[in-house]
């Protein structure tokens, strides 16, 4: 039976959207934290460390996302431990983004000018210690731009969860395509609301990278 599209759809989709939503904000903390873990290890001292890390970041750089997901979401049930979609695709844009996320500050942290971590080691500060104190502090201003820029791909590749199984937008709009078949309505209503979400975020990381160029060339004229 072909239904027509109305109110009770779009709140399907709205309700398809909240899992977008919830997918992101897991995957970009999770990411985070993960990828704060690999920052430290890619600026560590310790070349096997450094090693490891790098290691990790091409290797999940290196896969495309729709394959990382296949391989979390069968492998874990491979190795003979029952999980869900929600599970699977969780761990895996959690592990998409620490490593992105493990790049971009890393990148941040070596755009510091070496005579601060130089400074740092004068005043006989342990690497923690120049990292918290001195190094972090100036990193994570030039880092925000490209971090909040960073969570609108997450955002949009939620969209591949679908093809496991999980229901946020995309699968969401899918479904209900296959009752309405209204391909054109369907997927534009989806499309605004993916727009809806990223096109802020995209506004303020242009305006983040404005004030931060701002800021830069603020600090070069001599007083």
């Amino acid at each position: 039976m072909i239904r027509e599209f109305g109110p009770s759809e779009i709140w399907l989709l709205i309700l398809g959207l909240r899992w977008t939503v919830l997918l992101a904000l897991v995957a970009f903390v999770g990411g985070g934290i993960g990828g704060a873990i690999v920052t430290i290890l890619r600026v560590a001292p310790l070349r096997p460390v450094r090693a490891a890390a790098v290691t990790f970041i091409k290797l999940l750089q290196g896969l495309p996302l729709l394959i990382l997901l296949f391989l979390v979401f069968f492998g874990i049930n491979l190795l003979g431990i029952r999980t869900d979609a929600w599970t699977a695709v969780a761990i895996g844009f959690s592990l998409y983004a620490s490593a992105f996320l493990g790049e971009i500050w890393r990148g941040c942290i070596q755009a510091i000018p070496s005579g601060q971590w130089d400074a740092a080691t004068a005043l006989g500060l342990s690497f923690a210690q120049r990292l918290r104190l001195v190094i972090v502090p100036q990193a994570a201003r030039i880092a925000i731009a490209p971090t909040v820029g960073f969570l609108v791909q997450l955002l949009k590749g939620t969209s591949l969860a679908s093809i496991v199984g999980f229901t946020e937008l995309t699968r969401a709009a899918q479904m209900i395509n296959d009752i309405t078949f209204q391909p054109l309505t369907v997927f534009g209503v989806a499309a605004g609301f993916y727009f809806l979400l990223c096109w802020p975020l995209s506004l303020l990381s242009i305006r983040l990278e404005q004030r931060l160029r701002g800021g830069v060339t603020a600090a070069r004229v001599p007083v």
